[in-house]
């Protein structure tokens, strides 16, 4: 019976203990946290301005820290009119998306780099004070009569312009800087990059429990004054961090707090004292505390951060709330023909190795099969991936000729090839054209965090030469024993059929050679041969008698 009590408690104990475990998580760095993120407080104003022409003025100061990302894009094809200054003193990597109706300024010394502008003839660089904030808008209402809004956002990623919004406020026209909620601007849907560490228990909430969010700020980030904004109702929140940190709620929205620090509730100008003592900053140690401030089962999410300076922590997801209203997913266009552009080269090579790289003025023969390497030069860590969309040539003369060319994406690790991509052609239907001189071009997309942009083209000079064509070898014939001796009968047998026809034709001009000697008219007698007629006509007989008879009269006559 001892026995038995002694495996039952052993296994109570087990039971509890796994129970216990699935209570807690551990901590994973993410980006986008689906629970909880951060809007800062920065310097920055909004007012009403707008100019004559009805174009407002927006200035962004952008900050980026030494291990954050210096990549950011502006997507503003459906912003209004307006003139953008755009200012930061790091070294920057902007992809760029903008309409006809928006200026962009930038300072002559800036080292932000555009990428994707579709209108290179709206940038303009001109020479304005950086340094301070005040001095920057004192120049920016000189310029264009006022300001419209100024924001400073730390560790951008992207800003999306809210369609159809007019990015004014109602009341006074002129930029007075303070510190600011920069999501209370509804025209800007602005995403940051925040050091946010965050999990979730596989145990979650049922359905009938209200959710339970905890949020910790580490010791080591010293006193703080964190903002709180609230998209859920009728939810629990944690709060907790170093002794003498504020936490002030811009809208509670029916939520039941517990904090070791004081509590503002801004809407109804009351401060909660501290209704619990933590002094433990370690995860399991604040989550275990939560559930039992509680008295819950199990939480929601559990978020870990050190904060720089003032910023605003949003519960709730993204797209609810009036941060700013769902933009679908947009496409970053990059052209390289923009000034500030990423460089785009191609290098070709002969062999599928990579590890023969043809000269500029090489030439390549058209039944050969090219390998080529298409790479880009990226400004800091920025790690983009480039997407070959097609590729033509055309040639070079009076009469260009343009065909595409197809091609065949070859494998590279981003280890071997980074912020580039391989590929290979052949030339085959280049033998049946004359032209030898030919511009090879090549369309391709950079893509960075899964959002893909145009690229521009990147184009390389090809010298093309038709293949050398080998005259056809005679065929060699082995002859044997018998085809000699029949080679040499039959030239025999030739020689003989030769000689016998000579001797027919020596027989033949030999018997008309005798004939014409032996018939009158001889040439030995002096007259002229006649032609021998073996049946004389009566006038010939005659003719031939007279002469006869005159001929035999003749002696008579002289002897008598």
């Amino acid at each position: 019976m001892e026995g038995h009590m002694t495996q039952l408690a052993l296994l109570l104990c087990i039971t509890v203990a796994a129970s216990a475990s699935s209570q807690t998580c551990d901590l994973t760095k993410v980006n986008d946290n689906p629970w909880v993120y951060v809007s800062e407080m920065r310097i920055g104003c909004w007012t009403s301005f707008i100019t004559e022409n009805n174009t407002e003025v927006h200035i962004l100061n952008l900050n980026f820290g030494v291990r954050d990302s210096n990549i950011f894009s502006l997507e503003m094809e459906n912003a209004k009119p307006m003139n953008l200054i755009l200012t930061s003193p790091q070294t920057a990597f902007c992809l760029l998306r903008i309409n006809a109706d928006v200026n962009v300024y930038m300072n002559n010394d800036s080292t932000v780099s555009l990428m994707g502008n579709m209108y290179p003839n709206n940038v303009h660089r001109l020479d304005f004070p950086t340094r301070s904030e005040e001095e920057l808008v004192t120049w920016a209402t000189k310029q264009f009569g006022g300001v419209t809004s100024f924001t400073t956002i730390r560790n951008l990623r992207t800003i999306n312009t809210t369609t159809g919004l007019k990015g004014t406020k109602p009341g006074p026209q002129r930029c007075t800087l303070k510190s600011e909620d920069a999501s209370e601007k509804h025209f800007l849907k602005i995403e940051t990059e925040t050091p946010l560490k965050s999990c979730s228990p596989q145990q979650q909430n049922s359905g009938a429990e209200a959710e339970l969010h905890i949020i910790n700020i580490r010791e080591d980030a010293g006193i703080q004054n964190v903002s709180l904004r609230m998209h859920n109702k009728k939810t629990s929140v944690l709060l907790r961090g170093p002794q003498g940190t504020t936490w002030t709620v811009l809208n509670p929205q029916h939520t039941q707090f517990g904090s070791n620090n004081d509590i503002l509730l801004v809407a109804f100008m009351h401060t909660i004292p501290p209704t619990l003592t933590l002094n433990s900053d370690k995860a399991e140690d604040v989550q275990r505390k939560a559930l039992d401030h509680f008295k819950a089962s199990t939480f929601t999410s559990y978020t870990e951060f050190r904060p720089e300076g003032s910023m605003v922590l949003v519960l709730g997801n993204k797209d609810n709330g009036a941060v700013g209203e769902t933009v679908p997913e947009t496409v970053i266009p990059i052209t390289t023909n923009a000034p500030h552009q990423m460089p785009l080269m191609m290098q070709l090579y002969t062999s599928p190795d990579y590890s023969s790289p043809l000269d500029p003025n090489g030439k390549v023969q058209s039944d050969k099969r090219i390998y080529a390497e298409i790479s880009g030069h990226t400004f800091g860590d920025i790690v983009l991936t480039i997407k070959v969309i097609s590729c033509f040539v055309r040639s070079k003369g009076s009469c260009p000729v343009m065909k595409e060319l197809p091609f065949i994406p070859e494998t590279c690790s981003l280890n071997s090839c980074p912020n580039s991509t391989r590929l290979s052609f052949s030339l085959d239907q280049l033998q049946e054209l004359e032209a030898t001189t030919w511009d090879l071009e090549c369309s391709v997309k950079l893509c960075y965090s899964e959002k893909c942009g145009d690229g521009g083209r990147v184009k390389r000079n090809l010298e093309v030469t038709q293949p050398c064509l080998q005259p056809p070898t005679p065929p060699c014939f082995d002859f044997g024993l018998p085809g000699v001796l029949g080679i040499a009968f039959g030239g025999f047998l030739i020689g003989v059929l030769l000689i016998g026809a000579l001797w027919f034709i020596k027989i033949k001009t030999g018997s008309y050679w005798l004939l014409s000697h032996l018939s009158p008219g001889c040439p030995c007698s002096g007259a002229k041969r006649q032609p021998v007629s073996t049946n004389p006509s009566p006038s010939e007989n005659s003719s031939a008698n007279a002469s006869i008879g005159s001929t035999q009269s003749t002696p008579t006559s002289s002897m008598a």
